[in-house]
């Protein structure tokens, strides 16, 4: 659960790692792909960064026949 910045923050240090993984194997991410679905009642909704790039919002999102849907 990330209701505080340290979690946000947490979670970018994560993505920032990724993407270090990701150059150093030659590899690169889909940014369009790359979604961040808000779950929870008392969800901040932080925005984060992959790539320089800010990470686009998805409202719901479908994971092994699961579809899961924000809160709002």
């Amino acid at each position: 659960m990330v209701n505080m910045m340290e979690g946000r923050d947490d979670i970018q240090k994560d993505l920032e790692r990724l993407e270090r993984w990701a150059h150093a194997n030659l590899m690169k991410f889909n940014q369009a792909k790359c979604k961040v679905l808000h779950t929870g009642h008392s969800n901040p909704k932080n925005k984060y960064r992959l790539g320089g790039e800010w990470i686009d919002y998805s409202p719901e999102d479908k994971d092994l026949g699961v579809l899961m849907r924000s809160s709002t």
